[in-house]
């Protein structure tokens, strides 16, 4: 089951982690220094220099800095752009706004010479309509250190109908969501941590009925809308039967077996006020924050690092000094293992679109990035300044102004890679880990977990023309019906569930498993 797609009824979200204190800006000498020019032209070229736009993504954080004059944005032109004549130009999108704002750039023939964006239907579409470049020469001419870099299978996801389209970054984190649990409030009512859905029912009516945090208004199983953080969990892939990975990979969820009681049990639970009383009308996440900071949730599943992350560790501690949340495994399936989706090993898609007139240097520049040295100081920074080292693992120094990273370890300015990359997988985790102080043992274990009877989304390597159609339509739909059906009255679940199902189906669901089916059948005639 390693390759096989899921699109879950309720969707994770990745959220960046943020940073935050104090330090001075006049680092640049400093930074130079620790620079390598690895892949730059051996001779400066001359005249005037060329500008090479990026995409950046504008994420609203407050205090950020100039978003083309910071720390890191100067150390990428002193140390790429001085050596290739060139001035690197970032062009800022809304993260919210991101697919909008990218068709609005590339209908214009105006967008960055390095775009990017997480979201494969929109490679597939501009892939289809000659939209971006094919890279396959650039990168055998001026990439060598990043296709060494990347490796074959990162770069296949990059491939369609057998051409590099894109080039995705390599993730080195591959857990994906996570559940969690008030051990303090287990502790008080004497109960083990729970590792069945029975078990867990029982565990929230306890929290419902005892309310060990005494608290107003408690919230056994934390929730928010569908499509935020907060969310279900792998209890669906829990109820799913036995089925072929054909069926597995071409069918949408609502279509296998077994996905109905999953539903049917969260509609059980919300009528029996085991979850968050409003969960749907949370389309932010922010009143499940909320809930969880000021210590009236007992259990909650989002991102498998989200409760050590410091917007809710922080205030959660102050607010209620002896919460502790701890990881869990409760959602157990057929074979009796906890099956849970984790990201396959590509992260972000770059690509070049048709309009760039800077092709070849826009390569170099994703070369130059390969560079261990270039990925170090972009994700750390110079010791004693941005990051402080502890046990041979290099730990942010959270700071404000130019030293501020506006996404976690800057993955919006390392295109080439998603997550820590310290070159071993073991001090990676050990990174991560680091990140919540206080709590790495908790951060270990986590990331353990949810690593643990894994699968990864199937990539179909043809663009499916009614994924790119019908996509954002089925996607929406997708929340909406997940919601519907978790608060609707038990007498009705059934008959609005098939009623949903139907609609979906006839609004694209169809033809998108059909298709889905014929491109799957292509590769695996393709592999005899």
């Amino acid at each position: 089951m390693k390759k096989m797609m899921v699109i879950l009824p309720a969707l994770t979200l990745l959220a960046s982690s943020l940073a935050g204190c104090s330090s001075g800006n006049n680092n640049e000498s400093q930074a130079t220094s620790a620079a390598t020019t690895t892949g730059t032209a051996s001779a400066k070229p001359s005249g005037p220099p060329t500008t090479l736009t990026v995409e950046i993504f504008d994420r609203g954080i407050q205090g950020q800095p100039d978003l083309n004059n910071n720390t890191w944005t100067r150390y990428i032109n002193d140390n790429f752009g001085k050596p290739n004549n060139a001035i690197v130009k970032f062009v800022p999108v809304p993260r919210s706004q991101e697919i909008d704002k990218l068709n609005v750039l590339m209908a214009a023939n105006e967008a960055p010479d390095i775009s990017f964006t997480y979201d494969s239907p929109t490679i597939s579409r501009y892939s289809k309509v000659n939209g971006i470049l094919q890279l396959d020469d650039l990168l055998a001419k001026h990439g060598k250190e990043l296709t060494n870099y990347l490796g074959k299978t990162v770069l296949s996801y990059g491939l369609f109908n057998g051409k590099q389209m894109a080039i995705p970054a390599k993730r080195t984190s591959l857990a994906w969501g996570g559940m969690f649990i008030r051990k303090d409030w287990l502790d008080k009512l004497g109960m083990p941590i729970p590792t069945t859905k029975d078990e867990l029912y029982n565990t929230l009516i306890a929290f419902r009925d005892k309310n060990p945090g005494g608290v107003n208004g408690v919230i056994p199983w934390g929730l928010a809308a569908t499509g935020f953080n907060y969310n279900t969990g792998n209890l669906s892939e829990s109820y799913w039967e036995k089925q072929t990975e054909e069926e597995f990979v071409t069918a949408p969820n609502w279509l296998k077996p077994g996905n109905k009681d999953a539903l049917k049990f969260l509609n059980k639970l919300y009528n029996e006020k085991l979850i968050s009383p409003d969960f749907a009308l949370d389309k932010t996440a922010k009143q499940a924050d909320a809930d969880v900071t000021n210590g009236k949730v007992g259990f909650f599943s989002a991102n498998w690092d989200y409760p050590l992350r410091q917007n809710i560790s922080v205030p959660l501690k102050t607010n209620v000094p002896s919460a502790n949340f701890v990881p869990v495994d409760v959602f157990k399936n057929y074979e009796g293992k906890y099956k849970k989706i984790a990201y396959n090993e590509n992260g972000v898609n770059v690509f070049i679109p048709k309009s760039s007139k800077n092709a070849e240097l826009a390569i170099k520049y994703l070369n130059w990035m390969s560079d261990p040295k270039v990925l170090f100081f972009l994700q750390y920074g110079l010791e004693g300044v941005n990051h402080k080292m502890v046990d041979g693992i290099p730990q942010v120094i959270n700071q404000t102004g130019d030293n501020m990273q506006t996404s976690y370890l800057n993955l919006d300015l390392t295109l080439v890679v998603n997550g820590v990359e310290l070159g071993d997988q073991q001090k990676n985790i050990k990174a991560l880990a680091a990140s919540a102080p206080g709590l790495e043992a908790v951060a270990e274990q986590s990331y353990k977990i949810n690593t643990t009877d894994t699968y990864t989304g199937y990539f179909f390597d043809t663009p499916s023309e009614s994924n790119i159609k019908f996509g954002k339509t089925l996607g929406d739909m997708n929340k909406q019906m997940t919601d519907k059906l978790i608060v609707c009255k038990p007498a009705e679940f059934d008959a609005l569930y098939d009623k949903l199902v139907a609609e979906y189906m006839a609004a694209g669901g169809q033809a998108v498993m059909d298709e889905n089916l014929k491109i799957y059948k292509a590769m695996q005639a393709n592999k005899k």
